[in-house]
């Protein structure tokens, strides 16, 4: 919890675009690694390649935007790229993010869950 924005975003790899949006997700998490505000990024694939589920850790809403405006998405086109190979199916928000990162998961139909209890050991 602790002020962390956290999501599992459901993709639909589209037809034929697997080998694609493989060496997007590569680049993508190598870029995203140098980030200090995004604590998790991690991508998990079905067994038969359709369906893909990325969970993301962020330290604040401040790191959700600055990811969204980082030089990956700005300068390699990031989002457009990954639209042209997946369909966002779900996309389920832990946390309580701030209007500008609101903005940004809207855009993947968010739904919004806020903390209710637990812990976290990070």
């Amino acid at each position: 919890m602790k002020g962390h924005v956290s999501w599992v975003n459901e993709l639909a790899v589209k037809d034929g675009a697997l080998e694609t949006f493989r060496e997007l997700m590569e680049e993508m998490v190598s870029g995203s690694s140098a980030e200090p505000g995004t604590l998790v990024y991690e991508w998990y694939i079905s067994p038969d390649g359709g369906t893909v589920q990325v969970f993301e850790i962020y330290a604040d809403s401040e790191a959700v935007v600055a990811h969204h405006i980082s030089d990956g998405f700005m300068m390699h086109n990031w989002a457009g790229r990954f639209m042209d190979c997946v369909d966002s199916t779900r996309c389920v928000v832990f946390g309580d993010p701030n209007a500008s990162a609101r903005e940004i998961l809207d855009r993947l139909g968010a739904t919004y869950h806020s903390a209710w209890g637990g812990f976290s050991r990070f």
